[in-house]
């Protein structure tokens, strides 16, 4: 697009300025002095001033400045990316997230906001892109690629190319999410195409998605011009993408932690190939355990050198999605600063974006405002939800099981013998570790209740049930008996989401989420708070497995592009065969 001649005329005038102060004849807007500056470019350490005018860093150096800040010794590091993240899976909403990370040192977030979009369609990617205007954090968006994720289940609604050929359009959206049809991709179906096509056409990147995709199959995603990957669960899965070109994305989320796993493959050769990556977390973890910040102390634990440690989560990231005014502390870059009082625990002391002081010791300072939300309320449409939905009518016990392990959101195909009653209905078996896991649609009225089995929650009492369930976003729930689960389940379309707890069929805690159902308009540190009340209550009175997040784990079990076997509302799902698959074994 060519400017008008008033706005060259404006860039003219500001890109002048830049100039006189990085020359010294004119002062800076702020000049941070006393910093040892993390040279990402050449790995060295400066002691220098940092001088800043318009948002911009003019230079470094010896500067005189309009307001001065004393960085006293400390380190000062290019702002944090997160390469990519779902907003949704914090439970908060865009502007109260950036209230709590910025403070973190995270200033830009690459995120994908296919939850809410999965609920609310195009509606839903709109409400984001404007509450995004309602926080310093620069949130950079990727339009979601699969609405559904795969046919085998209902979703809110259903994005094709055509739907998305305007929105990708927006200059806050880099490109599009995180490719998860595999299938679709590597038989070149004429749909993906046309959403990969679209994109490009643009000038836009494709996120990719493609958990043990190997060999021919690797490359012919690869091969439909993918760039990212951010589900390694090896070191060999990591180097087989990085040897074709791809960029990998480190993850340490709430239930998805492969950080620490993949580290140990990561050397001087290509660690520029690897970027640091959240993709789900709950407020509960970011409080106890951090964001960003907490990468690159897991990075310089596991033997990382902490300048490469924070080159993967800045200057990578921002190379890898063409943010070249990002990423690093040089001049005519974004003035995004963060100091830290050593590289080691990267305790942040001070961030500032685009050169203006965001927070201090912990403390977001800037004014807040939240962003209207009634527009993605009320998305709760469920058909004759009763405790006869959940009966399975079974000829045997001998049956397909979801087995979950922990450390992630890969599950295992299994068998096992239950015990079933006269009517073939399950009967928990306390000395099993088997409970019934089910699927209600919430969106189109359907009346659909997909039913099963998962070994491996350690539920010993009561029920869970959550909206948040990856990525249609039903009702997701698992319990030791109909009674327990009929209640939980009705209490979640009675306050329209969230998270309800029950034990001898009643409810003991919960957690309304009015924002689609998958977020709450509460602040991080109240829903936090009420998260804290919740793990208690599931790992005393429930007994959860205390080896997996039990939220954010049931929330995955759902998610049918994840190998190998998963729970829609249309039935059992075997991943490997692209269908759904009888419960019982034949």
């Amino acid at each position: 697009m060519c400017l008008k001649r008033s706005d060259l005329g404006e860039e003219k005038r500001i890109l002048k300025k830049r100039i006189d102060v990085a020359a010294g004849r004119i002062p800076a807007d702020v000049v941070i002095r006393n910093a040892k500056i993390v040279d990402v470019f050449s790995g060295r350490i400066l002691e220098d001033d940092i001088a800043v005018i318009d948002g911009m860093i003019a230079g470094m150096g010896s500067y005189t400045g309009h307001k001065i800040y004393d960085a006293d010794g400390r380190y000062a590091i290019p702002g944090l990316i997160d390469a990519h993240m779902h907003i949704e899976s914090t439970n908060v909403t865009p502007e109260e997230l950036g209230r709590m990370i910025v403070p973190l040192g995270t200033t830009t977030i690459i995120a994908d906001p296919h939850e809410i979009v999965n609920v609310c369609g195009i509606t839903g990617l709109n409400y984001m892109l404007d509450a995004a205007k309602n926080t310093v954090l620069d949130i950079k968006y990727m339009i979601p690629s699969c609405v559904p994720a795969t046919p085998f289940e209902h979703s809110g609604a259903v994005i094709g190319a055509k739907q998305m050929q305007e929105p990708i359009k927006n200059e806050h959206i880099l490109g599009l999410g995180e490719f998860m049809d595999i299938f679709g991709v590597v038989n070149a179906e004429p749909e993906v195409l046309d959403k990969i096509l679209t994109a490009k056409n643009q000038g836009k990147f494709v996120d990719g998605h493609s958990p043990g995709a190997t060999g021919h199959a690797l490359d012919g995603y690869i091969a439909a011009g993918i760039r990212t990957d951010h589900e390694c669960s090896t070191v060999d899965e990591m180097n087989e993408r990085i040897s074709r070109g791809m960029y990998v994305i480190l993850r340490e989320g709430s239930a998805c932690r492969n950080l620490e796993t993949l580290l140990k493959g990561v050397t001087p050769y290509n660690s520029r190939r690897c970027l640091l990556c959240t993709d789900d977390f709950h407020m509960h973890t970011l409080l106890n355990e951090g964001h960003m910040d907490k990468h690159l102390r897991l990075c310089v634990k596991n033997d990382i050198d902490p300048i490469v440690a924070i080159q993967m989560a800045t200057l990578n990231a921002a190379e890898c999605y063409g943010l070249d005014d990002r990423g690093a502390i040089a001049c005519g870059r974004r003035a995004d600063i963060v100091l830290v009082d050593d590289l080691k625990n990267f305790k942040i002391h001070q961030v500032f974006v685009e050169g203006c002081e965001a927070a201090r010791e912990g403390k977001y300072l800037l004014p807040y405002e939240r962003q209207d939300s009634t527009c993605v309320h009320g998305s709760f449409h469920v058909k004759d939800f009763s405790a006869e939905k959940l009966k399975l009518h079974l000829k045997s016990g001998h049956v397909h099981v979801i087995d979950i392990m922990p450390g992630g959101i890969l599950t295992k195909k299994s068998e096992a013998e239950v015990n079933i009653d006269s009517e073939g209905e399950f009967v928990w078996n306390s000395e099993q570790d088997i409970v019934k896991v089910a699927v209600i649609e919430r969106h189109k009225n359907t009346g659909n209740v997909g039913c099963g089995f998962l070994r491996g929650y350690g539920l010993k009492q009561g029920a869970v049930a959550i909206s948040i369930a990856h990525d249609s976003h039903n009702i997701i729930t698992v319990g030791i008996s109909d009674k327990d689960i009929e209640a939980a389940v009705n209490q979640i379309i009675a306050q329209e989401g969230g998270i309800v707890l029950v034990k001898n069929g009643q409810v003991i805690e919960n957690m309304p989420m009015s924002v689609g159902g998958i977020m709450s308009d509460q602040s991080g540190c109240q829903v936090g708070e009420k998260l804290s009340i919740i793990y208690k209550k599931i790992e005393e009175d429930l007994k959860v497995n205390p080896l997996i997040d039990p939220l954010m784990t049931l929330a995955f079990m759902s998610l049918p592009v994840i190998p190998e076997l998963k729970m829609t509302d249309t039935g059992l799902f075997d991943v490997t065969k692209n269908a759904c698959i009888s419960l019982e074994v034949e």
